[in-house]
């Protein structure tokens, strides 16, 4: 079974930026769609990005449109979050996700329930 790892978090001010990696590795089956969540503390995990392998589409949540972006080395099986103008409402621990399989129910790249597999998380501080 493959693994992700995150990387990349960091604390900064308000208007800062910040980049993110994903590395996905000893997968048997690639992933068809990957996918940034976030989650703070009392609050449910939410969908940021996500992006196709094969399409390259990409979809992100209303609350990051135009500050985020995601993109993948298909090559290096690495999908990164370019975060630009920080807001401390963008402080959570933020999460990579893979979908490998295509057999169980999709629900769209922002929904977590369709992604099979997490890394553990690297978290992002912005302070005002």
């Amino acid at each position: 079974q493959g693994h992700l790892v995150e990387s990349g978090g960091d604390s900064v001010q308000t208007g800062g930026s910040l980049r993110l990696s994903c590395a996905a590795s000893g997968y048997i089956d690639s992933p068809n769609y990957m996918g940034w969540f976030r989650q703070s503390p009392g609050k449910e995990r939410e969908g940021v990005a996500g992006i196709g392998r094969g399409s390259g589409r990409t979809d992100y949540a209303d609350a990051v449109k135009g500050r985020f972006t995601i993109s993948q080395d298909t090559a290096k099986n690495a999908v990164y979050l370019q975060m630009y103008s920080l807001k401390p409402e963008d402080t959570a621990m933020y999460y990579c996700a893979a979908r490998t399989t295509t057999s169980s129910p999709w629900y769209g790249p922002l929904r977590p329930a369709g992604y099979d597999s997490w890394g553990p998380g690297t978290q992002v501080t912005v302070s005002s």
